[in-house]
This record gives structure tokens, sequence and C-alpha cells, in this order.
């Protein structure tokens, strides 16, 4: 098994204390973290105990520090080289299902489904492959999908809901948990069709379990669904996560090619500026083909471009004119994002 050079683990106050006792009391060298309690380095790596109560040991030595340091006087247990001994469920056959995209303005949202058995485990731990989310570039993100999909071969599958499906699905379902729900399922529903006797099904809690159940078809019905916090830490829910977030990078540059305006990911004041010139650019129905209409984002887009939109009034003199908002979420009263 490969060495690792970063992990994070949650402390408890009393690990906490001693951790920085061990740290205070240690030949270490003192360094300057934002938000940490204390930080170190120590023998090639870097040890940062954070306010949340978050330690974080990254670096070449980073095993050892942990193997020889945090386990045995801070954690109590062994867990560094035995994972596959405390939790030998992660190496048994599985479906990963996970999603991108849920909280951008810009974009489908992307419901992906990865499977793994142990020589795939194996395999994605060579890669690095990890929760798209601690992976910060897109230009990785697109390296690590790729070679993803040449372990897995055809064994994964995209639930890709354009932003013109995802706004009519949720003029119909007025709930972003229950479009997850259904688009779990059909990944799940969809990656059987492929390998019919996987038994098991993981994905990260968003809403009751019971959802997807209900959403799941003869085939799926059969299959353990389980829901965890934080189950990107499972290879096949990470794997998942990385390429549902590849189909969102690339579905997003493909709007922003075809309507001539760049679309930042996000729903940052960024976002609401590419809003603007796009209406500016096209109309305001160009939201409906792009964006996902029921966020807050709108809202605020369409009082910026009103500022500066009038129609012919009586007798052809200007007037200002409001945006029909009701257009943009399916005539109900809008939810949050």
């Amino acid at each position: 098994m490969e060495t690792r050079n970063s992990f994070t683990f949650e402390l408890s106050e009393t690990q906490q204390a001693a951790l920085i006792m061990i740290l205070e009391g240690g030949n270490f060298k003192a360094a300057t973290v934002p938000y940490s309690i204390i930080a170190v380095d120590a023998d090639h790596c870097r040890v940062v105990l954070y306010q949340s109560g978050k330690c974080v040991v990254q670096g070449k030595g980073a095993q050892d520090f942990v193997t020889f340091t945090l386990e045995p006087l801070v954690l109590m247990s062994a867990q560094v080289g035995y994972e596959d001994i405390l939790h030998p469920e992660a190496l048994a056959p599985h479906i990963g299902v996970d999603e991108s995209g849920k909280g951008d303005f810009f974009g489908p949202m992307v419901i992906a489904s990865a499977y793994t058995d142990q020589a795939i485990v194996e395999k994605f731990r060579e890669i690095g492959v990890r929760d798209s989310k601690k992976i910060s570039t897109d230009k990785r993100i697109l390296e690590i999908a790729r070679e993803i999909r040449k372990i897995l071969g055809n064994r994964f599958t995209l639930i890709q809901i354009s932003p013109g499906k995802y706004n009519q699905l949720y003029s119909k379902m007025r709930s972003v948990n229950a479009m997850l729900a259904w688009g779990h399922a059909r990944a799940i529903e969809n990656m059987l069709d492929i390998i019919p006797t996987c038994p098991r099904a993981i994905s990260d809690q968003f809403g009751s379990k019971e959802q997807v159940q209900r959403a799941l078809m003869h085939k799926g019905r059969k299959v353990e669904l389980v829901q965890m916090h934080k189950a990107e830490s499972d290879l096949a829910v990470a794997a998942a996560s990385i390429l549902a977030r590849e189909a969102f990078v690339l579905g997003l540059k493909k709007l922003g090619d075809q309507h001539g305006v760049k679309l930042p990911k996000g729903a940052s004041d960024l976002v609401q500026i590419a809003a603007v010139e796009l209406i500016k650019k096209h109309s305001p129905g160009v939201l409906l083909e792009t964006a996902k209409c029921h966020f807050r984002t709108t809202d605020s887009v369409l009082a910026r471009v009103q500022q500066t939109r009038t129609v012919l009034g009586p007798a052809g003199a200007a007037v200002s004119a409001p945006y029909d908002r009701s257009k943009f979420s399916g005539g109900k009263k809008k939810n949050p994002e």
C-alpha cells in the first residue's frame, strides 16, 4: 500500500490537550497557521491543530508521525495501515453515488455512480482518488477523471440534468432533495443494468434515505442502501464525485461557449455579473436554459437588469417594466437555494 502524505483527524478535548502537550514539549519548530491552536514543523511534515478541533498532518513524514506519535499517544488506537482490517466493507463490491453542481447557479446538476471492488480500490489508491472537493483545480479533476474512466471501463454512470430540465423538475418537485433522490435512484438503477449482482450502494446524507428507496425501481430495491456522513471517504463515492465534477465542469464550459459568456462556478457576485451580461446579450429567458432559477441569485440578477430595462408605455413614452418572476419559479413562491 502506498505511503500517504496527508491525514486529517477530529480530536476530542482530551486528545487536543494531549497533542498540545506533545507538540509544546517536543523538539519541533513552531509554525504560524491562521485559525490554529498550535502548529509545528516536525520531521518532514507539518502538524496543525485548528481551533475547530481538527488536526491535519501533511508532508513526506506524515504517515510516520501518525503511526509512531499520534496514534499511540493521542488517538490511543491504530488505524493507519489497518484500514482494510478495520473496514473490510470498503473492499467489498459496491456502488458509490455522488453529485456535483447542486450549489452552482449556472450549469447542470450531475449525479454519478461508480463501482468498486478490491482490485479497483487498490488501483484508485495508486492514482490518488479522493473527494473531489479536496482537488483544487479543474485541470487535476479532468486528469484524475480520465484515469478513473480507464480503470472502470463501463462500470460507471452519469445522470446529467441540464438547467432547462432542472428548472422543469424543480417546478414539479419543489425540492432539491427530492430531485437528488430521483437522480441517485436512477444512477443506482443504471449501474445495476451493468452489474446486476452488486449488493450495496453508498451515498452521502442529503435527506431521508426513504426518499431514495421510494424512487428506486424493482432492481434497486434489492440493494442495501447506505447513507453516510462524509461518504466521500469511501473510494467508490470519491470516484463518483470526481466523475460528476468532471461532467459539471465540461457542461458549464459548453454552456458558456454556446452563449458567448464565461460562466463562473458558485453563486457569488461574479456569477451575478456574468448573469447580467448574459441577459443583456440575449434576454432574461436565457436564465431558464443556463441557470437554476429558484436560487435567490435570480432575484438579485433581475433587480440589477431592471435598473436599465425600459419598454414603450402609453403614447410611446419609455417606462420601467418589471420582469415576471413567476416564469423563473414555476409560478409558485420561490425557495432559497
